[in-house]
């Protein structure tokens, strides 16, 4: 258990620092620095001298490199270690059959991503598979924190009312926000809004333009997460749920950094340092909420189980 648990915590970690350096390079716009999938440029590795000999490819050898790398921790580093954590979740499926289900959906998803980053490259890093790429990175980034809650021992938290369908439209909400996000800078909207917090003069511009229209979509989708995440702190409190309520308050200073870092990208035309802290710190927050919900759902499913055992009991007497 202690290795399983260990491996996790670590994959997990590399899963978030894969999808920072995703957005790196993005920043870098050397997406398509590695013409090819598998292969880049036909090889497996370039050194310097190789990279010279290919010519003016329209990158530097660092930029080739951001690519490379992510590939690399993406094949050889993460994918192996799911591989193995499924493999001792098979060994323990007596024992903990949730947990060899959990790790199927975790391969699963991995193959899908893996074969999506090669859509990516082959469809010339077009908005919507950039998107759809960095999507499927958060399912599966989201996927290996419940595994790791789950290996912690982590106690679920059982919360009443309606709760737990806010957590789970915030944890959407993020995905679209993010989503949107890739897909307004893929597309060059970055600047169709050049003003912050208004856009072009006002808080309800014309959507004619489509380059404005994903921009302003991110911008409503962020604002509605933030609303979301104080009216989740509020009732957390409330409700005397201390585990989820520390955990909102986290969540809502992360919003509070992702709003200044969000508007230094305008203010400042989009650095590249910007919008690459943008994009760690909106993982963040979704790592933070991913925590809440299965943290939230796990305590609804508890709870759901336990009243179907009593209802059980009192049927049999």
């Amino acid at each position: 258990m202690i290795l399983r648990r260990n491996l996790a915590v670590l994959t997990t970690v590399l899963v978030y620092v894969l999808i920072v350096l995703g957005g790196w390079i993005r920043a870098n716009n050397a997406g398509l620095s590695c013409p090819d999938w598998p292969t880049c440029y036909g090889r497996w590795a370039l050194t310097p001298s190789q990279f010279a000999a290919l010519g003016d490819v329209g990158y530097t050898y660092y930029e080739m490199m951001l690519e490379w790398t992510h590939r690399f921790i993406a094949g050889v580093i993460i994918g192996p270690a799911i591989l193995l954590l499924a493999f001792l979740a098979w060994r323990w499926r007596a024992q903990d059959s949730a947990g060899f289900r959990l790790a199927l959906g975790v391969l699963a998803v991995l193959l899908v991503q893996g074969s999506l980053g090669g859509v990516t490259v082959l469809d010339s890093n077009s908005p919507w598979s950039v998107a759809l790429h960095l999507g499927t990175a958060l399912v599966l980034l989201s996927l290996m924190i419940l595994m790791v809650q789950r290996y912690q021992g982590c106690r679920p938290v059982e919360t009443g009312g309606g709760f737990h369908l806010l957590a789970v439209s915030l944890w959407l909400l993020v995905i679209g926000t993010m989503v949107t996000a890739a897909m307004t800078a893929k597309s060059g909207a970055s600047l169709a809004c050049y003003e912050w917090p208004s856009c072009d003069g006002t808080f309800f511009p014309a959507l004619d333009d489509p380059l404005l229209r994903i921009h302003y979509i991110h911008r409503t989708l962020a604002a509605l997460t933030g609303i979301g995440l104080l009216v989740m702190l509020f009732w957390s409190r409330a409700g005397g749920w201390s585990g989820i309520s520390s955990r909102a308050l986290l969540a809502c200073l992360l919003v509070a950094v992702q709003i200044g870092l969000g508007a230094v990208v305008i203010l400042r035309e989009v650095p590249r340092w910007s919008q690459s802290a943008h994009q760690a710190t909106g993982v963040l927050l979704f790592v933070v909420l991913s925590g809440i919900l299965w943290l939230v759902v796990r305590g609804r499913l508890q709870r759901d189980e336990g009243h179907a055992g009593l209802s059980g009991a009192r049927s049999a007497v």
